[in-house]
């Protein structure tokens, strides 16, 4: 029978009710300080000894009795004799018995004798580093619940504390579940899934102080998943199951936790991470994260980083926030609390974001996030345009550097990201897809830096600038060629369909892959049609979408299409074949503005370096024969 989730709660209700009612138990080891940077003190550390332990210079120079050299100056300066009115000493050196002040060496004139002479006074103790300057014996130099720095350890060392009590790392359990998955290493079947999520939820722990261990992998059997979570229960403080938290009828995780313990929620009323389930087995918390990585990642940081953060007595950490503006619309649904990763860049002296892909599956959506949009539950979302507050994953400093790129997806961005990155750490490349046409309104508005564009014309027989002419009339903007590519039909190894003219398609039944509205390749594809006299309606599969020339490689490899127009790099990547239909060009839209910014020289340089291109053109289907050439209005295609 499948199950149903027993609840829908709201995230932060649900947090309360978790951390009410569950704990980690306290425990604690004795350590080396050399030993202890990142570790939390258990208890207050107070030091054994002064540092320093004795009077010493803070100066090269000499000791003096300081009251001898009072009304010295330069119309009456005072001859010293070794020993009897002063001593050689130096930095960190005990001043000598009777002696209360320091006079720097270069503030002495020495004659051959062994005669001293000084010019001003010296006052009492100048220069000197009283006992207990640093560290005095007995004072508290870590309290408890301390996170120790390398300061810390320094302080410690030198008040004489060389082992330290400390709160052992929380021990926490994590098990991988699902018949499906197979360790990263394993072939790749279909159907299979290598296990990354067990290493993302360990790396996450690790940064915030726990000790994860990773269990073997549990097969969707009930009585495999409540023995593995009985043997986890007693070795570890914390068991984190992964995966079999949903609602489907392999689902197996949260009946195991309740025949075991006690479930206190099942269902977050959030998005992602709404299959996740929250109880305790044997007085020790027990955590059902979802199976999609994205959820599983933001429910853990939700759920079981507030848990280990209180372990240690430590605050929780909070992410800068940055008012932003929208480059596009997000829409959400009342009733869930949904979390947006976005994409920042400073664009036109504004912090402008974009949405990223925003399913739970997408791990690289994390990847590529800069920030994250949260919208409250009683929100249908935001509009193009409007200012909205989001928290950071990097530092708004470096984000004043990140560069948006919008338009038509091309591998050589991403080649080109990838060089301005090791040529230029400080500077970063981000990619927004949204077709040729989404990307020229996107440079138009202010909303992206540049756009790669590759728009035929068939009237013109030109590229990209009658589309630019006509929706950005009178703006000031440059258009500047990257690369000339070939487009051609993607199929699988052998091209088994026969397929090399769009005829071929016309009623075949062969199930296409198309790419989205505004997209160049979109754009090319209906100009073969209409070449061909046919209309989309005799292409199966016209409708059916992706948005980037991988996502139809991808799906033609994985045989839910038989044929996609695209580029040959990704075909490759595929290990597909590519039948050639037309070389077209592709080039970079930008305003005025950043044609003549310091950014975009740096851009320039890149694209015109012979070993960029060469690492282009070794892609295969490219020419770089007028890279970085500016692109003047009506020239003629080539």
């Amino acid at each position: 029978m499948r199950k149903i989730y027993l609840s829908n709660i709201p995230r932060q209700e649900a947090l309360d009710k978790f951390m009410a009612e569950v704990d980690l138990p306290l425990r604690t080891k004795t350590v080396p300080v050399r030993e202890a940077l990142g570790r939390v003190t258990s208890e207050a550390v107070f030091a054994r000894f002064s540092m320093p332990g004795y009077h010493a210079a803070a100066m090269d120079g000499i000791a003096v009795q300081s009251e001898k050299t009072f009304g010295t100056s330069d119309q009456a300066p005072l001859q010293l004799a070794p020993e009897e009115d002063y001593r050689h000493i130096n930095t960190g050196e005990p001043l000598p018995v009777g002696f209360d002040a320091v006079i720097k060496v270069e503030e002495v004139q020495f004659y051959e004798d062994g005669r001293a002479e000084i010019l001003a006074p010296a006052a009492p103790w100048q220069h000197i580093r009283a006992v207990g300057e640093d560290v005095v014996a007995g004072e508290l130099i870590a309290p408890a619940r301390h996170l120790l720095r390398p300061q810390d350890l320094g302080a410690l060392l030198a008040g004489g504390v060389t082992e330290i009590d400390l709160l052992e790392k929380p021990r926490v359990a994590i098990i991988p579940s699902g018949s499906e998955i197979v360790d990263p290493d394993a072939e790749r079947k279909k159907g299979s899934i290598p296990d990354f999520n067990t290493t993302v939820i360990a790396s996450y722990l690790k940064q915030w102080g726990a000790e994860p261990e990773i269990k073997p992998n549990v097969p969707d059997d009930p009585e495999r998943i409540k023995e593995a979570l009985s043997a986890a229960v007693q070795e570890c403080d914390l068991v984190i199951i992964n995966a079999g938290s949903s609602a489907g009828d392999k689902d197996y995780t949260f009946s195991a936790i309740e025949e075991l313990g006690q479930v206190f929620l099942h269902g977050v009323a959030t998005r992602p991470g709404k299959p996740t389930i929250l109880g305790q087995i044997d007085q020790k918390p027990a955590v059902g994260l979802p199976g999609y990585p994205v959820s599983a990642y933001m429910s853990l940081e939700w759920f079981v980083r507030p848990l280990v953060y209180r372990y240690f007595g430590l605050p929780l950490p909070e992410r800068q926030k940055l008012p932003v503006t929208l480059g596009r619309r997000v829409v959400s649904e009342l009733g869930v609390e949904e979390f947006v990763r976005m994409a920042v860049g400073h664009v036109e002296g504004r912090f402008l974001a974009n949405p990223l892909a925003r399913g739970a599956g997408v791990t690289m959506s994390l990847v590529r996030a800069d920030g994250l949009l949260i919208i409250p539950a009683n929100s249908l979302g935001y509009e193009q345009d409007e200012t909205v507050e989001i928290e950071l994953f990097r530092p708004e400093s470096e984000l004043r550097h990140n560069l948006l790129t919008a338009g038509s997806h091309d591998l050589i961005i991403d080649l080109l990201a990838t060089a301005l990155k090791e040529g230029h750490p400080y500077l970063s490349l981000s990619s927004a897809h949204l077709g040729s046409m989404g990307g020229i309104a996107a440079v138009g508005r202010g909303r992206a830096h540049l756009a790669g564009v590759h728009l035929f014309d068939p009237a013109s027989g030109d590229y990209n600038w009658p589309y630019i002419e006509k929706m950005l009339p009178g703006q000031e903007v440059r258009l500047v060629n990257l690369a000339y590519r070939m487009q051609g039909w993607i199929v699988p190894r052998g091209n088994p369909d026969g397929i090399e003219t769009v005829e071929d398609l016309a009623g075949s039944g062969l199930s296409f892959i198309n790419r989205q509205k505004g997209a160049g390749t979109r754009i090319l594809f209906d100009y073969l049609l209409r070449e061909a006299g046919l209309n989309p309606e005799q292409v199966y599969g016209y409708e059916r979408e992706e948005h980037t020339h991988l996502n139809v490689a991808a799906a033609v490899a994985a045989g839910t299409a038989r044929v996609g127009l695209g580029i040959l790099p990704a075909a490759r990547a595929f290990d597909l074949d590519f039948i050639p239909l037309v070389e077209e060009r592709y080039d970079l839209l930008m305003s005025e503005r950043f044609y003549n910014s310091r950014e975009a020289k740096i851009l320039f340089e890149i694209i015109a370096d012979p070993g960029f291109q060469e690492k282009v053109e070794a892609m295969g289907g490219y020419s770089m024969r007028d890279a970085g050439r500016i692109i003047e209005r009506n020239s003629e295609s080539r």
